[in-house]
């Protein structure tokens, strides 16, 4: 239990500001990195006018850059994908905006509905796809920015239904 004289004792942490930690101007954590995407997510109107639609390929537009990072929008639309890969040594955070998503991974398939956040580690190899009839916008930052995009040989996708992820962190990209 605490009482005032707890307080003295302890005194108020902030009047000792050489015991605050200065606010960083750009993350560096992969926690800081799904806050970051999550911010940008939840901030429309920075992104939702800049995207376009392909009918020959996945768009995507690089939206921000910080020291050893960059943020990228993607739009897909129906059928489109990103073939078997992973993303050399850069780990990353994907975000579904808008519509869904399916990984495909060694483990099988998983549907991304929009706010799923997923992370991943250098190296994860996945398969990610727009298989429903509806476009899909989501947003991808890579740290350290993404200078490589391996291409694998395509492994049996699992043709097992894909389970929706809604709110959830795990290991994935795009």
């Amino acid at each position: 239990m605490r009482s005032d004289s707890d307080l003295q004792i302890a005194g108020d942490i902030l009047e000792v500001p050489h015991l605050l930690q200065p606010p960083r101007e750009h993350p560096a954590t992969v926690a800081e990195f799904a806050g970051l995407a999550r911010t940008v997510a939840a901030d429309r109107a920075q992104w939702e006018h800049l995207v376009r639609y392909d009918a020959t390929t996945r768009w995507y537009h690089r939206l921000r850059t910080g020291p050893g990072y960059e943020v990228w929008l993607l739009s897909w639309l129906p059928g489109q994908g990103t073939g078997r890969h992973d993303h050399g040594p850069s780990s990353g955070v994907l975000t579904v905006l808008e519509g869904m998503l399916t990984e495909h991974t060694h483990r099988g398939a998983r549907a991304l509905a929009a706010g799923a956040q997923r992370v991943f580690a250098p190296g994860y190899t996945h398969e990610v796809v727009n298989d429903t009839l509806h476009p899909a916008v989501s947003l991808h930052i890579y740290f350290p920015g993404l200078t490589e995009m391996p291409m694998h040989p395509s492994a049996t996708c699992s043709a097992a239904r894909a389970e929706p992820v809604h709110q959830e962190a795990g290991a994935v990209g795009g």
